[in-house]
């Protein structure tokens, strides 16, 4: 046990914010949330990441992951009540806990951890369609390709957008 010590903990901070409503006012608006990745994990392609997703994304997650995890129990959703009671403003910041609580146990389970889905998901701004093609081979890059050419093409980003007031 004590040379453990020696190993740095591995932490990987997600957080979900910003959340905002997209197309406002016409009947297919929707509201998406800012995924913001911090890792010195090995598991993670990029250190850092950030991208925007929207709640049937994350659904379409939860099921792929609980496709291929087995008998691991995923960690479950914020509900999609349409009979929800209070502002608008409050469900959707229900909802981004929610979300984030969901990422915050999906990313310390090492078995969901090792689905590349995930990491497309959390590490790229691919379409789910495009993530399959990804994941089955049929896409034009690689899972860590299409991870590390995001990452490049955003590097100011993720760190500029936190400092903003």
């Amino acid at each position: 046990r004590a040379q453990a010590a020696f190993v740095p903990q591995e932490l990987t901070t997600v957080r979900v914010q910003d959340p905002r409503v997209q197309n406002e006012g016409s009947w297919n608006s929707y509201v998406d949330y800012k995924i913001f990745l911090h890792t010195n994990s090995k598991a993670f392609t990029a250190k850092t990441s950030c991208v925007r997703r929207r709640y049937r994304e994350f659904v379409w997650l939860r099921k792929q992951l609980q496709k291929n995890a087995g008998l691991v129990p995923v960690p479950e959703l914020p509900g999609k009540s349409t009979f929800f009671v209070g502002s608008t403003d409050e469900f959707i910041e229900k909802r981004r806990q929610g979300l984030q609580q969901f990422l915050e146990k999906v990313v310390q389970n090492v078995v969901l951890l090792s689905d590349s889905r995930l990491h497309l998901f959390l590490q790229s701004q691919l379409s789910v369609p495009e993530i399959e093609a990804c994941v089955q081979g049929r896409g034009a890059q690689t899972v860590t390709d299409a991870i590390l050419h995001y990452a490049m093409s955003n590097c100011g980003w993720a760190q500029e957008e936190e400092t903003r007031p």
